[in-house]
Parts: structure tokens; C-alpha cells; sequence
């Protein structure tokens, strides 16, 4: 068989198919990189995106983290506030001047040497002991004893002493003690038969009354 003799014409056209050949295969081969350059791009946008979401929820934590922290701090300074505001509450209730209860709830008084014998007296106080004041002084006003105006005077001394003294109330008040004990002695002496003389003590007492509130 002969070998074709190819024409420049024909061997022009067979170049131009071959340039349009690899034309078309360089094309598709764009094609495909494209394609695999965009995929890659989503890809690497989820990546970022997926790691973004971490990054974000670690900026949320750090701002609750900072807004607990600035409640905390206010939380305190009024927690302060309330403090020194106590304080100075409690200052004033100090420097003010407070009813305080009354401590004292009895008085006393007391004469002494009272020209009347222990004895005699005792008479007198043993009726008065234990009663309220008003008794006691109705029953020394219409007693007939010589000791009878000396207590009287005691008590009503008593009486007086914690009304002005300690701001008792007078109608509350009862005798809670009342005695005698002896005071000064006087000696003298009287004359007997024949020119002698016999010893004499005149005697003297100390009343004392404690008054106190029922």
C-alpha cells in the first residue's frame, strides 16, 4: 500500500484540531481546580466558622465572668454602705440620752440619838414593820408613845428620800425595814439615904427605816 500524501491544507486543519483538542482539556482541567478551589474555600469557611463558634462562646464566658464580678463589687460597696450607715445609727442612739431603767428601787433614813430608850422604841416600830407607808403613818399619828413621833418622822424622811431622790412612786411604798439600836448613854446619878448616891444611865437609840417600792 502507498503511504497518504497529506496536503498543507489538511495538515493545517489537523493542527488546528489538535490545538482546539488541548484547548478543550485545558478548560476542563480549569474547570475541575476551580471547582476544587471553591470547595476547598466552603470548607475552610465551615473550619473557620465551627472555630469561630468556640472563640465566641469563650468571649460570652468572659463577659458574664466580668459582669458577676462588677455585681459582686457593687454588692459589696452597698453591703459597706449599709454598714457605716449602722454605724453611725448606733453612734447617735449613743451619744442621745437614754431613759435607762431605775436601779434603785428602795431609800432610807436614819436619827439618831433619839432621847428614848431601845427598848421602848421597839415597841413602837414592831406595829409598823412590813406595812404600806400610808398605814404606817395613820397608826403612828394616833399612837400614845414617846417613840411614836421620832419613827414617824424616820418614815416620812424615808419616804421623801426616794420620791426626790431616786423618782419612786410614794403610793407603791412599804417598809421593808425598821429598827433601833443603841446610841449615846448619859451617865447620872441619884441621890439615896444617908448622903450616898446610885448610878443612872439615860439611854439612847438610833432608828434607822428602809423604804422600798412594791
Amino acid at each position: 500500500m502507498a503511504e497518504e500524501v497529506k496536503t498543507p491544507t489538511q495538515e493545517v486543519k489537523s493542527e488546528e484540531k489538535k490545538t482546539t483538542r488541548t484547548r478543550k482539556t485545558t478548560s476542563t482541567t480549569k474547570k475541575t481546580t476551580t471547582a476544587k478551589k471553591v470547595t476547598k474555600k466552603a470548607e475552610e469557611k465551615v473550619e473557620k466558622a465551627v472555630e469561630e463558634k468556640p472563640v465566641e462562646e469563650k468571649v460570652e464566658k468572659v463577659v458574664d465572668k466580668k459582669a458577676s464580678k462588677k455585681a459582686e463589687k457593687e454588692a459589696k460597696k452597698v453591703e459597706k454602705a449599709n454598714q457605716k450607715a449602722q454605724k453611725k445609727a448606733e453612734k447617735e442612739k449613743a451619744k442621745q440620752p437614754q431613759e435607762l431603767p431605775n436601779p434603785v428601787s428602795e431609800a432610807r433614813a436614819v436619827a439618831k440619838n433619839i432621847r428614848c430608850t431601845p427598848r421602848k422604841a421597839r415597841l413602837v416600830l414592831d406595829l409598823v414593820r412590813g406595812k404600806d407607808v400610808k398605814d404606817a403613818v395613820a397608826i403612828l399619828k394616833n399612837l400614845n408613845k414617846a417613840a411614836a413621833m421620832p419613827a414617824l418622822k424616820v418614815i416620812n424622811s424615808a419616804t421623801a428620800n426616794a420620791v426626790n431622790n431616786f423618782n419612786l412612786d410614794d403610793e407603791k411604798l412599804y417598809i421593808k425595814e425598821i429598827y433601833a439600836t443603841d446610841g449615846m448613854r448619859m451617865k447620872r446619878y441619884l441621890p439615896r439615904a444617908k448622903g450616898s448616891a446610885s448610878g443612872l444611865i439615860k439611854r439612847m437609840c438610833h432608828i434607822t427605816c428602809v423604804v422600798k417600792e412594791r
